[in-house]
C-alpha cells in the first residue's frame, strides 16, 4: 500500500460530457464578463456631475426609466419615456 497523492491532469477531468451545455456556459460567462467589462468602463468615463438617465426591468419584467441628477441629489422614476424627458425639462427650466 502505497501513500502517494496523485493529481489527475485538468484535460482528464470533465465537468459535463454534454457539448451543449459547455457552449451554452461559456456564451453566459463571456455575456457576463463582457456586461461586466461594459459597466466597469462606462462608471470610470462617466462625468460624476451629469445627468443620468437607464432603463430597468423589474422582476415581473415591466420596463421603467431612472434618471438621477448628481448635482441636484434630485432623481425620478417612471415607466414612461415621456415623462423622464418632462422632468428634465422641468429640472433645468429657468
Amino acid at each position: 500500500m502505497s501513500n502517494e497523492i496523485r493529481c489527475l491532469p485538468t484535460e482528464d477531468i470533465e465537468i459535463n460530457c454534454n457539448p451543449l451545455f459547455k457552449k451554452k456556459f461559456n456564451s453566459n460567462v463571456w455575456k457576463s464578463l463582457h456586461s461586466l467589462w461594459e459597466s466597469l468602463i462606462k462608471k470610470l468615463l462617466a462625468d460624476p456631475n451629469e445627468l443620468q438617465v437607464w432603463q430597468k426591468v423589474d422582476r415581473h419584467g415591466n420596463t421603467y426609466w431612472q434618471a438621477y441628477d448628481p448635482a441636484t441629489g434630485k432623481s425620478f422614476s417612471s415607466g414612461s419615456q415621456a415623462d423622464i424627458c418632462m422632468w428634465i425639462e422641468q429640472l433645468y427650466r429657468y
